[in-house]
C-alpha cells in the first residue's frame, strides 16, 4: 500500500467513526425509548441497537442498502422489527422461575408411611398384578373392561387372576406378620 492510500484509509477510518458515533447519539435514545414503552430493557435495547447497526453496515459496506428516508430512521425501523420478532417469539415461552411458581404440588403427593407400606407388598406380587389390582380397586374398571384393557381371554380369566393377586399380597402380609391394624391409622 502507498502512503496515500493509508492516509485515505484512515481518514475514512475516522470519517466512519463519527459517523457511526453521531448516529448512536441520535438513535439510540429512541430505540432505548421504543423498548422501554415495550416492556424491555435497556441491556435489551443495547444488544437491540447493536443488532441493528450490524444489519446496518453489513448492508452498507454490501452496497445493499435502500434508505428512501434517513439512515437515523432505517436503523429505528430495523430496531423495532427486531424487537417484534424477539417479542412474538418470546410471547411463547415461560421462563423456569415462573414455571416452578406456578406448579403446586398437591399435599398427598407423597405416599404416607403406610401407603408406601402397601405399595412395597403390592410390588412383591409383581407388575402384572399391580397394575390389575389398581385397575380394578383405584379407577373401579369393571371387569369386563379389565379384559380388554390389559389383555385377558374373559371375565372368569381375569377374576380369577384379581383372586391370585390379593392371595398373593396376603402371603406377604402373613409372612410380614403384619395385621391390618398396620395399615389402619
Amino acid at each position: 500500500m502507498d502512503r496515500v492510500e493509508t492516509v485515505i484509509i484512515g481518514a475514512n477510518t475516522t470519517t466512519q467513526e463519527k459517523q457511526i458515533e453521531e448516529i448512536y447519539t441520535q438513535v439510540f435514545p429512541r430505540v432505548a425509548t421504543f423498548v422501554k414503552k415495550m416492556g424491555g430493557s435497556l441491556d435489551d435495547a443495547k444488544d437491540l441497537f447493536h443488532d441493528a447497526m450490524i444489519i446496518y453496515l453489513e448492508n452498507r459496506s454490501q452496497k445493499r442498502l435502500e434508505i428512501h428516508t434517513s439512515e437515523e430512521a432505517y436503523i429505528l425501523g430495523v430496531s423495532k422489527h427486531l424487537w417484534i420478532r424477539k417479542y412474538n417469539l418470546s410471547r411463547n415461552t415461560i421462563s423456569l422461575s415462573e414455571m416452578e411458581n406456578s406448579i403446586s404440588i398437591p399435599d398427598d403427593y407423597f405416599p404416607s408411611i403406610q401407603d408406601q407400606r402397601l405399595l412395597r407388598f403390592l410390588e412383591y406380587a409383581g407388575k402384572r398384578c399391580m397394575n390389575l389390582l389398581r385397575a380394578f380397586y383405584y379407577e373401579q374398571v369393571p371387569v369386563k373392561k379389565l379384559i380388554h384393557k390389559l389383555g385377558y381371554a374373559n371375565e372368569h380369566t381375569a377374576s380369577v387372576q384379581k383372586y391370585k393377586c390379593l392371595e398373593k399380597v396376603r402371603e406377604v402380609v402373613k409372612e410380614k406378620s403384619l395385621t391390618y391394624d398396620d395399615f389402619v391409622e
